[in-house]
């Protein structure tokens, strides 16, 4: 049985939500999803210029589970550009 995800706490609410390459129509264009936790993750770290540790104890995750998410998001942003993909940034998490 897998384990449930544990809540993660995003304190970003981004209003510009999809990116693509310029002059690409959108119909032609592959599309790479970066999820909430990712997003607060490349915040905190890259722009907010936090330690993996202090930006995992923002988020209340490990920094094992930080650095996962980090990976996961660069993998995901570096894919996009090399590769001209679109980047989605999906809008799910649940309200406190």
């Amino acid at each position: 049985m897998v384990r449930p995800k544990k809540l993660r706490f995003v304190r970003f609410d981004p209003e510009v939500t999809y990116f693509k390459p310029r002059a690409v129509p959108l119909s032609s264009l592959e599309q790479v999803d970066l999820e909430m936790d990712e997003l607060e993750a490349i915040r905190l770290k890259d722009l907010g210029d936090l330690s993996q540790e202090e930006a995992a104890k923002r988020m209340r995750i490990s920094d094992s589970t930080f650095q996962r998410i980090l990976k996961s998001a660069h993998k995901k942003i570096a894919s996009a550009l090399v590769e001209g993909k679109a980047i989605a940034i999906k809008k799910k998490f649940k309200e406190l």
